[in-house]
């Protein structure tokens, strides 16, 4: 058991909230009025579906990576926000939602596991910015489609800038098709990313780097995972991490 602003606390620290100027706020975005927190839910996105599978669990907490209050929305909390919130307090679950400190984490998020994941090796930041990069041995295209759907259960969606085989890769999980550039300017041979555009693929094809749409939520998936079972260990906490399955 930990207390609810204890645990959010010591998620800023470790995830440095403070030092990102994100689209929504980190850390506590509903307090339900439960302060001890012994049951955590984690999923990627804050969804009906999702909150009401922690009501069944019951949850004190969810954690989350898509959260509510996104820069650029509407603030009055009606239609279905306004179902999502009420359920939340009406089942007691307080909410916690981490956006781009989590993609960033070195050991925790969602671009770490995922290079993890796919066995990409020297996995590292490219720069100071969100994406990555890392080696492999030589991988044909279709080789590296293979080696994704297999750890995703999903199939990528493959843009092939010709034969190129690939040892430099790259990648940033969610809507981070635009930088492919970022990537291809470094050199990189392919790049990996949740989401494409209609751009993207003249994009990949006319700066001659192959390109992996492989989904928003399946390739954010393993950072809300990881945070949650660091927590779970760290404070005795139980933890279940919830797929509401989404295809995009």
């Amino acid at each position: 058991m930990v207390d609810l602003f204890e645990l959010e606390q010591y998620c800023n620290a470790l995830l440095g909230t403070a030092d990102f100027d994100d689209y929504c706020p980190n850390g506590l975005q509903l307090d339900a009025g439960k302060r001890e927190i012994r049951t955590v839910v984690s999923g990627v996105t804050a969804s009906q579906a999702l909150i009401e599978a922690a009501v069944q669990a019951e949850a004190d907490l969810l954690l989350v990576h898509h959260g509510y209050f996104w820069r650029g929305e509407a603030a009055p909390l009606t239609g279905v926000r306004g179902r999502r919130i009420r359920t939340l307090i009406t089942g007691g679950i307080n909410l916690l939602a981490y956006h781009l400190p989590l993609d960033a984490h070195p050991e925790l998020g969602n671009n770490r596991t995922l290079g993890d994941l796919l066995g990409i090796k020297q996995s590292r930041p490219l720069t100071q910015g969100l994406v990555w990069q890392g080696a492999l041995d030589r991988e044909t295209p279709a080789d590296l489609a293979q080696r994704i759907a297999a750890a995703l259960g999903r199939e990528p969606l493959l843009i092939a800038a010709g034969d190129r085989p690939i040892c430099r890769v790259g990648w940033c999980t969610g809507a981070a098709q635009g930088a492919i550039v970022e990537a291809a300017a470094a050199g990189l041979d392919a790049f990996i990313s949740g989401e494409i555009s209609e751009s993207t693929t003249h994009l990949a094809r006319e700066l001659g780097i192959h390109y992996f749409a492989a989904g928003h939520h399946a390739t954010e998936r393993l950072g809300v995972q990881a945070l949650g079972c660091h927590l779970a260990e760290k404070f005795d906490l139980n933890h279940q991490f919830i797929d509401d399955d989404n295809p995009v």
